[in-house]
């Protein structure tokens, strides 16, 4: 009886104990502590979806934003290739057929392992016709805005791609400084003045390539085109070294068009490279263009510059036509050596 009294007593201190307001805020706290998680949770989680949603926006190879592009064009990265690409592949007859196998040999990017909660799922269009002009064999190093792919990592609280700070909300804009900002001017003030120095430079260097061409005898001026044609198409016909009507026009790889005589000069003279862009060029790079092309030009109109002469003749049959200049001057020299009496052959 007297141990069962004991162990009475010793349940009913207990339960006192459990009364006490201390134990009361402990389970307060724990009550309070699910809501906070919930919450936290919540927040994680709309961050993950924001995340998820700006990278919808940007471009996996270059990490442009589409917003920049008028027309809003993009391309999936996974998938097969569009039917302006296929055409191409099969012209060219390359065996890639889905987006993947096609971007990791033009850009050494392997998409396939891409996680859609870090990597985004489409390119640009600028991208897009990067690999246009690659499969194409055209220059296009210089089109390419970055050196080196993107970098992408998962969501942190410094995220590049959302902008948040450690509290997820947006950056503000920092204002300038007026100082600063005087200074930008100064400099970029300074840096319009060195470009226009610069520019003397360039004409003396297309100077310095007509006089390597020297071919003011040999080659026709625009100037006795018939027609008043557009100032683009004379260009588009015109030498871009001594800036003459093409004569026996060749190609380059970066589809500029020369005359053969004085783009041979420049190579041997300056150096293997382009005289217009500067892309590397050898004398074995030239070809000749397509046939339509040679057609248009053959078929211009000119006006023959011997005096008293004027006559409209295509470009094609102006050799022709002026070997018979040729002729009837050779024999006016024939009659005027002949008046003496002496017939000479």
């Amino acid at each position: 009886a007297a141990i069962l009294d004991k162990v009475i007593e010793k349940e009913i201190e207990t339960v006192a104990l459990m009364s006490h307001p201390l134990f009361e805020t402990d389970s307060e706290l724990n009550k309070g502590m699910q809501p906070i998680d919930k919450s936290a949770f919540s927040m994680s989680q709309r961050e993950a979806e924001t995340h998820q949603a700006n990278l919808q926006h940007l471009c996996r190879l270059c990490g442009g934003s589409f917003k920049t592009d008028p027309y809003k064009r993009s391309h999936p990265v996974h998938g097969p290739v569009d039917d302006e690409t296929q055409a191409l592949l099969r012209k060219k007859e390359k065996k890639a057929t889905s987006w993947p196998d096609l971007l990791a040999k033009v850009f050494k990017i392997d998409v396939k392992g891409d996680i859609d909660t870090i990597h985004p799922t489409k390119f640009c269009h600028q991208c897009w016709t990067l690999v246009q002009k690659k499969l194409n064999n055209s220059p296009c190093e210089m089109f390419f805005p970055r050196k080196s792919p993107v970098e992408w990592h998962p969501h942190s609280s410094s995220c590049d791609v959302c902008g948040a700070s450690l509290h997820g909300v947006k950056r503000k804009k920092q204002v300038l400084n007026p100082q600063l900002s005087k200074k930008l001017r100064m400099v970029s003030g300074c840096a319009r003045k060195i470009r226009q120095i610069r520019n003397p430079k360039q004409v003396n260097q297309k100077s310095l390539m007509k006089m390597i061409a020297s071919c003011k005898k040999i080659h026709l001026s625009t100037k006795i085109l018939a027609v008043d044609y557009p100032a683009d198409f004379v260009k588009s016909i015109s030498c871009q070294i001594c800036e003459h009507i093409l004569a026996d026009p060749v190609e380059t790889t970066c589809k500029h068009l020369f005359c053969r005589a004085c783009i041979l000069k420049c190579l041997k003279i300056v150096g293997s490279y382009c005289p217009a862009c500067r892309y590397p060029c050898f004398p074995t790079d030239l070809v000749s263009p397509v046939k339509s092309f040679l057609n248009i030009l053959n078929s211009l109109p000119v006006i023959c510059p011997v005096k008293d002469c004027q006559e409209e003749v295509c470009l094609g049959k102006y050799c022709h036509h002026l070997s018979r200049h040729k002729e009837v001057e050779d024999k006016e020299g024939y009659v005027y050596i002949n008046k003496g009496g002496r017939p000479r052959q």
